[in-house]
């Protein structure tokens, strides 16, 4: 008899060691636990600590209060201006209130990455690619809202912070944009250059203007390109012409032809009964030379007929 009580002892001691047990409950720093109650939720909820709850009667479930970085899945759409475009992103987010993400989701992670997707995609759907890759902080910040509007006030989740990683753009997309660039860069250059060719036009005015005041500056600035030019070992120098000798001839061109042209004038005008003028050297040096008739040998070339003024007599001589 007293062997039975003993053994019934010992097992309701260990009974109420494994009640005990399953009664002890730890939660983390990082966790916050709650209660249900034959099925009922309880409204306060327990901390960091050892709690101790009843076996059988009460269920306690942990929820993780830690910032939770998710990764979103690439998504391919199509933006405003109609280009292909494929997105991923990262979620940062966290619980705040673990009642109503225990109870009024299933699933919460799921749940939030299900809404960052669909999300994502209506957002590259309203926006321009230009806008996708250089305001990125907008459209984060815009995503961001669109994502937490649903779940921080039922589901007791806030949406922290989101991060696009990658645009992936098609391969002719990328051509495009680099052509793009290129030009763009080709339009600064030439734009650049064509400002300092206009300051210094406008320097080199100036310095004409002041060298204008002084020829002894110009011919000291001649001299010193000379020097410059020489100093090169060249074969061949180039000695420029002062500005002074064109001006020289631009002013005696006119009066060459003034006096040509009076000189035409006064020559045609010759009285009748007048003297025949006076043959040049080339004419009484062809007056000079001896007539030589070859009537048996063609001529090489075509036959030197004698001027009007070279006259044969009868005995060959010409006069």
């Amino acid at each position: 008899m007293e062997s039975v009580l003993s053994a019934l002892i010992v097992v309701l001691g260990v009974l109420l060691l494994i009640a005990v047990a399953r009664g002890v409950r730890v939660v983390q720093q990082f966790e916050t636990g709650i209660v249900f109650r034959l099925g009922r939720i309880q409204p306060n909820v327990r901390g960091p600590g050892l709690h101790l709850i009843v076996p059988i009667v009460d269920r306690m479930q942990k929820v993780n209060m830690q910032i939770v970085a998710m990764g979103v899945p690439a998504q391919d759409g199509i933006t405003r201006d109609n280009v292909s475009v494929r997105v991923d992103a990262v979620v940062y987010f966290r619980v705040i209130d673990p009642i109503k993400a225990v109870v009024n989701v299933q699933n919460y992670l799921f749940a939030v990455s299900q809404v960052a997707q669909t999300s994502l995609r209506s957002v590259i759907g309203q926006s321009e690619l230009d806008h996708l890759l250089s305001d990125r902080d907008a459209l984060n910040a815009r995503l961001r809202a669109v994502i937490d509007e649903p779940t921080e006030g039922p589901w007791g989740i806030r949406i922290e912070r989101v991060e696009i990683k990658d645009v992936a753009l098609p391969d002719g997309m990328k051509r495009s944009m680099s052509r793009q660039a290129e030009a763009e860069r080709e339009r600064r250059a030439r734009i650049i250059t064509a400002d300092g060719e206009f300051q210094a036009s406008k320097r080199l005015a100036a310095a004409a203007r002041q060298m204008s005041s002084d020829p002894a500056a110009l011919q000291l600035r001649m001299l010193q390109t000379v020097v410059e030019v020489a100093a090169e070992k060249n074969s061949t120098l180039v000695m420029p012409l002062p500005v002074e000798m064109l001006r020289f001839f631009d002013r005696m061109a006119p009066a060459a032809a003034v006096a040509a042209s009076s000189a035409d004038e006064s020559g045609s005008a010759v009285p009748e009964g007048s003297a025949e003028p006076e043959p040049e050297p080339l004419e009484e040096a062809i007056r000079e030379l001896p007539s030589v008739e070859s009537p048996d040998v063609p001529l090489a070339g075509p036959r030197i007929e004698p001027p009007a003024w070279h006259h044969r007599t009868a005995d060959g001589e010409g006069v």
